[in-house]
């Protein structure tokens, strides 16, 4: 008896296939027509059946020309078996349950300047679609996006830059790119020609902090050029950084996406 029970349980009752099989020829008369019932052929369900009888160690099926009827020992096994079938179709059904619920929200973060300038359009596209699924929005930088995401404290992440931590997969949906704006008072903003980036870059900027994706890539690509000087100010947002340039403190580079209006309308 000890032996029996070091064995795993697996490896002792008949799979779900097999009970279903042998419920199915209780409730039709025939091993042939149960196997028809259930899609596999009947040399299939014979051999299932022979392999079930082997494990327990019992005859389940007389089989005779005239159809496939229970052993007593048949009926004992098929009225357990009912039992657990029951269970699994409820276990089945307390998933796809599961599943529902999970579907029908979604948890989203996005980095600022997706959330701000990009989601709104996206949301409204989804709401049209599935109009069942609940959505919550985190913001924040990209750094703290993808750490989100690697918590599962989000199901899907939107973030700018050049890459995303190991453990992620990623896939780019759209291009963007940095711009370099200053106030109209500026001196830059005199000028005809761009700004070279050895000059960009010894200049004291307003600057989105470490994590966010536009510092990541604007690091990246000053980095030739010796590397951002010490920032005139670090911000926590598109919106302050935005404010800050537009008060004349200084030059700022952000997603062009996220200065369209202040471009467009020569605030900047």
């Amino acid at each position: 008896m000890g032996n029996e029970e070091s064995v795993p349980l697996a490896h002792r009752v008949p799979d779900l296939g097999a009970l279903e099989l042998l419920l199915t020829v209780a409730r039709v008369g025939s091993l042939s027509g149960a196997a028809r019932r259930l899609g596999i052929t009947q040399p299939a369900a014979s051999s299932r059946i022979r392999a079930m009888e082997a494990r327990l160690g019992v005859a389940l099926v007389d089989r005779s020309p005239r159809g496939s009827t229970l052993t007593a020992e048949g009926a004992l096994v098929t009225d357990w078996a009912r039992r657990v079938v029951e269970a699994a179709e409820a276990f089945d059904a307390g998933a796809q349950a599961l599943r529902g619920r999970r579907d029908s929200r979604l948890r989203v973060a996005a980095s600022m300047t997706i959330a701000e300038y990009l989601l709104p359009g996206w949301l409204i596209a989804l709401r049209g679609e599935r109009p069942d699924t609940a959505v919550s929005l985190h913001a924040g930088n990209s750094a703290d996006v993808a750490q989100r995401v690697l918590a599962h404290e989000a199901d899907l992440g939107f973030v700018e830059g050049l890459s995303v931590p190991d453990g992620l997969d990623s896939a780019v949906i759209a291009q963007d790119r940095l711009v370099v704006a200053v106030a109209p008072t500026h001196p830059w903003a005199r000028r005809s020609k761009g700004v070279e980036p050895a000059e960009l870059a010894g200049s004291p900027l307003i600057l989105r902090e470490r994590g966010s994706g536009t510092r990541q890539v604007l690091d990246a690509a000053l980095a030739p050029s010796g590397g951002l000087a010490q920032p005139l100010l670090e911000l926590a947002s598109t919106t302050a950084v935005k404010a800050a340039a537009l008060s004349g403190a200084g030059p700022c580079v952000l997603s062009e996406l996220a200065l369209v209006d202040e471009l467009a309308a020569r605030r900047l």
